[in-house]
């Protein structure tokens, strides 16, 4: 039991008018400066239920500062209500509760059968865990475990009718208690962890007595070798046997097996481009796991998915496929071979940025446009620029077959010009004239 509370759920007679339920006390705690109040995905719904009950958001808030200052006193749990004395900013004392419907016995008989079916949540429970398939397949079993809107009904000497600051500060401390412990819970529902734990191992030897075997998971229905579901495995990892070490990254990308064997392909397959499929494929996997084992992974930005064009190009970039090959990519991707291999070159400099300005000739805005003419005007010294005829988002150079193309990401792109097409000759710069220096010939 945690030392941080005290509990008093000692059970004398039941059929006696004595009869005492059970109640935990929990001792005030420290203010929650800098921190959330919830965690867990189950103390953030218990806070859902209640900001989606209360009619003033502004009451609320004034709660949540009370409760983050420390303001909420101990905090006394039992069946159907919790408890607390919070003090306003000036020191007024008021006795708030918070009450929430308990489950009848009816409804605990069914979630003590289901929780019973399965090893993986009696397993969770005695972890402090509440998984979301508990959560699940109590309410399949017609047993609402979590509050929902409407659920916590206020009581408060303030009088409000509606929940006031005083029961949302105590609803907000409650979140903090059910993180460390969703048995607080269970208790509010109407049993305590004593009870509940108690009856849930004399229902498994009862069951265990009879020789019933317990009523198949989900996934044992699906059939023969279906196995146990990933959750339910990893609520009961501390009775399960230990787990394989993880293999270590591979050094390379897998080998694409060959396709060339002596029975004919199918109609309409390509030996050689599915090859190079199957080939790409496994260096984007590699890729993807190095870049999710690598330390701050999780920290870095998402990369936006691919149009099928971008993805035609990437892989054509990629891969360098045979001529053959290349053509039908482009005519997948809607393009002449000429487009792809411009496209290609474009990629190899910059991906699906320059991809972008090889394409698109965008429209600055009149700010994009100021910074532009400024940056162009002071790239070269006195007397150095080239001439420059200016077209949207383009600049060519007078007399010359070379061009800069200044991209919405505020970068500069060389172009050239070649058998009557513009082609990229480098990768974008910050500045016009290293950019410019990038497209001329060399000597």
């Amino acid at each position: 039991m945690n030392d941080r509370y005290e509990t008093d759920d000692a059970y004398e007679d039941q059929g006696s008018p004595a009869a005492r339920e059970p109640e935990r006390t929990f001792a005030a705690l420290p203010p929650a400066i800098g921190r959330g109040f919830a965690t867990s995905w189950w103390g953030q719904a218990w806070l859902k239920a209640l900001e989606d009950t209360a009619l003033d958001g502004e009451q609320l808030k004034t709660g949540r500062r009370l409760a983050r200052e420390g303001r909420v006193g101990a905090v006394s749990a039992r069946p159907g209500r919790i408890t607390a004395v919070v003090q306003d900013r000036d020191s007024t004392a008021y006795r708030s509760d918070v009450l929430l419907q308990q489950l009848s016995d009816e409804k605990w008989d069914r979630f003590l059968d289901m929780a019973v079916d399965r090893a993986g949540h009696i397993a969770a429970l005695l972890d402090r865990e509440m998984p979301p398939h508990l959560v699940e397949d109590a309410a399949a079993a017609g047993v609402d475990l979590l509050p929902e809107i409407g659920d916590l009904e206020p009581e408060c000497t303030c009088e409000a009718w509606d929940h006031c600051p005083h029961t949302g500060a105590l609803c907000y401390q409650v979140a903090r208690l059910l993180d460390q412990d969703p048995f607080v819970l269970f208790l509010i529902r109407g049993r305590d962890e004593r009870r509940l734990l108690d009856e849930l191992q004399a229902r498994s030897t009862a069951r265990a007595v009879r020789g019933a075997p317990a009523s198949p998971s989900p996934a044992a229905q699906e059939g023969p070798g279906a196995g146990v579901g990933a959750l339910e495995a990893f609520a009961a990892r501390d009775i399960l046997p230990p787990l394989p070490a993880t293999p270590a990254l591979p050094c390379e990308p897998g080998q694409a097996p060959t396709l060339d064997t002596e029975a004919g392909p199918a109609p309409g397959i390509d030996p050689a481009a599915l090859e190079l499929l199957v080939a790409d494929t496994a260096v984007r996997a590699y890729r993807m796991l190095t870049e999710a084992l690598t330390p701050g992974h999780e920290l870095q930005p998402l990369q936006g998915e691919l149009t099928v064009y971008q993805d035609a190009v990437r892989l054509a970039a990629d891969a360098l496929p045979q001529p053959r090959i290349a053509a039908r990519i482009a005519e997948g991707a809607g393009r002449q071979r000429a487009d792809l291999d411009a496209a290609v070159r474009a990629w190899q400099y910059g991906g699906p940025a320059a991809l972008t300005v090889l394409d698109e000739e965008w429209e600055p805005d009149p700010e994009s446009l100021a910074r532009a003419r400024t940056q162009l005007a002071e790239a070269w010294e006195e007397g150095e620029r080239p001439r420059l005829r200016a077209g949207r988002s383009r600049w060519t150079v007078a007399g010359a077959d070379i061009q800069l193309r200044y991209g919405p990401d505020g970068r500069w792109w060389p172009y050239r010009k070649e058998r009557g097409r513009w082609m990229p000759v480098g990768p974008a710069d910050n500045d016009p004239a290293g950019a410019l220096a990038g497209a001329l010939p060399e000597a």
